[in-house]
């Protein structure tokens, strides 16, 4: 069974920090790019950070660039998301994914079932 379970949520004020962990079990991790995405209340699932299956290639949005710092440790099966300097439209809640493409339209991708990070004084 494919499992991604993220964890490292909660309430934090503004400018402090989080780090978010999202465990994969069930799919061959290491031959998968992983994505953090993101969903504030009333608007749409954005895609926030992005690492390919090695870990040597990343993107950020740009609302998050310098703040945030996806990694992934392929050997635990576990990809991780640094959040620092943390503002109150940083609130939503958060889902890792991962996706692998065979060809042109074509891709196989799971879903965690989300963790929520609210950023509030």
């Amino acid at each position: 069974e494919v499992q991604l379970v993220e964890s490292g949520g909660g309430l934090v004020q503004p400018g402090g920090s989080l780090r978010l962990s999202c465990a994969a079990s069930g799919f061959t991790f290491s031959t998968y790019g992983m994505r953090w995405f993101r969903q504030a209340p009333g608007k749409e699932r954005e895609l926030i950070a992005d690492i390919n299956s090695s870990g040597a290639y990343t993107y950020y949005v740009d609302s998050v660039k310098g703040r945030f710092s996806i990694s992934r440790d392929n050997a635990k099966n576990t990809m991780y998301l640094q959040m620092n300097n943390l503002k109150p439209e940083d609130t939503a809640v958060y889902y890792c994914n991962a996706i692998k493409i065979q060809a042109v339209g074509d891709a196989t991708d799971y879903w965690g079932q989300g963790t929520q990070v609210t950023v509030s004084s």
